[in-house]
């Protein structure tokens, strides 16, 4: 005998999907913890420690052989082939308008953008050799949306720092896949939402300047720290790299960078330094979760 699945209700179906986009059990948002939500750093280190000794050249060479691997795609004259220059200041929508608007054109993100970090042509190898070198902070790639039902009756979706009611023109941060998911398409997580829901695109920014700004932890911190500069100038990220459209639409999307170029830390001592991206919808004080929309990381300088 064959025993058939019982079909579910559509308000199963909905409270399925409320959960998988805030579990409280697990603390997950679209099935990811808070550390898919930060900012991260270059050059990749273990435990998020940049040492540099100046004196010891391999101590800081595979620090400048992964900058120079991962800041290749940046190259002006890739760029150029690839990516479109656009308009600073305001967003690069590709709406589909009933056509599917494939693949989305991203906008250039040039090498020299980032000045004395940029690599090119620098004898002090990003600064490395001197001790002062470069730290770049990058956004998670990060494609967002929120879930309303069809006819603006939004669906009620708790969602960390708070439980809230989304109203129309609130935003959701996260959702980490490839392309945000649609009445008709599947994510790359081949999750389908019910034909009465739709997606709207997460705008980061809010339509406002974001930045990213950098600072010792603790006074001691700060005071060890010293000076250091931002490229682009004051840690600037621009609006028209966004919205990103996901890696299955946005195929030569270039993650906007902000390098932090440390001028004079104090040698010998380790530096804990937190970075953050002031944006208008995107939260960073949250302390239960101390990775979203920041990144903390220990310098440190050694010189004999």
């Amino acid at each position: 005998m064959v025993i058939q699945k019982e079909k579910k209700s559509c308000g199963q179906v909905v409270e399925e999907w409320k959960e998988f986009v805030w579990n409280p059990r697990t603390h997950q948002f679209m099935g990811r913890t808070g550390t898919s939500w930060g900012l991260m750093i270059r050059p990749k280190t273990e435990n998020l420690d940049v040492i540099v000794n100046v004196s010891d050249t391999e101590s800081w060479d595979q620090h400048v052989q992964k900058l120079n691997k991962f800041l290749e795609p940046y190259n002006d004259s890739i760029q150029a082939q690839k990516n479109d220059v656009c308009r600073p200041g305001r967003y690069y929508e590709q709406p589909d308008n009933g056509v599917l608007n494939y693949p989305k054109r991203a906008c250039q993100f040039n090498r020299t953008q980032l000045g004395n970090c940029s690599g090119i042509g620098d004898s002090t190898h990003y600064g490395y050799s001197t001790g002062q070198p470069c730290v770049f902070i990058k956004m998670n790639r990060t494609g967002s949306c929120y879930v309303a039902q069809a006819g603006l009756e939004l669906l009620e979706l708790s969602y960390p720092p708070a439980s809230t009611s989304l109203v129309v023109g609130t935003t959701v941060p996260g959702l980490a896949w490839s392309g945000c998911p649609s009445s008709t398409t599947s994510s790359s997580d081949s999750l389908h939402l019910p034909p009465s829901l739709q997606v709207i695109n997460f705008y980061a920014g809010a339509n406002q300047s974001m930045n990213v700004t950098c600072a010792g932890k603790r006074d001691e911190d700060a005071e060890n720290l010293g000076n250091f500069v931002m490229f682009p100038a004051n840690g600037n990220i621009d609006l028209m790299y966004f919205p990103y459209y996901g890696k299955k639409f946005h195929v030569n999307y270039t993650q906007p960078l902000v390098a932090v170029k440390f001028l004079n830390v104090t040698p010998n001592v380790e530096v804990n330094v937190e970075c953050r991206i002031n944006a208008a919808n995107i939260a960073t004080d949250d302390e239960r979760d101390k990775f979203a929309g920041r990144v903390a990381f220990k310098l440190r300088i050694n010189k004999t």
